[in-house]
């Protein structure tokens, strides 16, 4: 998964149709097994893009996007955020989160 920075995930999200972004901080055990569930997904669904940030870089983006721990996974469709993800459960479980929101 690539790291961004935040001007490059607003272009991102404004071009792509589905966005999934993984937010992180680097001391997080947690953050690194989610890391690896995310990684498994991506590989599942191709067709979208998965990115990933430290939020220690993001500080007022974490406020405006009202993020209130990590790991997270934020989900954006056409530029809109639409679901954001605390408990990431399973492999299957993200999955299906992601499916469920490319239906129209």
């Amino acid at each position: 998964m690539e790291e961004v920075t935040i001007q490059q995930l607003d272009e991102l999200i404004q071009q792509e149709e589905f966005v999934c972004l993984y937010v992180y901080t680097p001391m997080c055990g947690t953050c690194q097994l989610a890391n690896r569930m995310v990684s498994i997904v991506q590989e599942l669904v191709s067709h979208v893009a998965f990115r990933k940030t430290d939020i220690n870089y993001m500080p007022d983006r974490a406020v405006s996007w009202e993020i209130e721990s990590v790991p997270c996974l934020l989900l954006f469709r056409n530029g809109e955020m639409k679901k954001k993800l605390y408990a990431f459960q399973s492999v299957p479980y993200l999955y299906e989160v992601i499916q469920e929101l490319q239906k129209p």
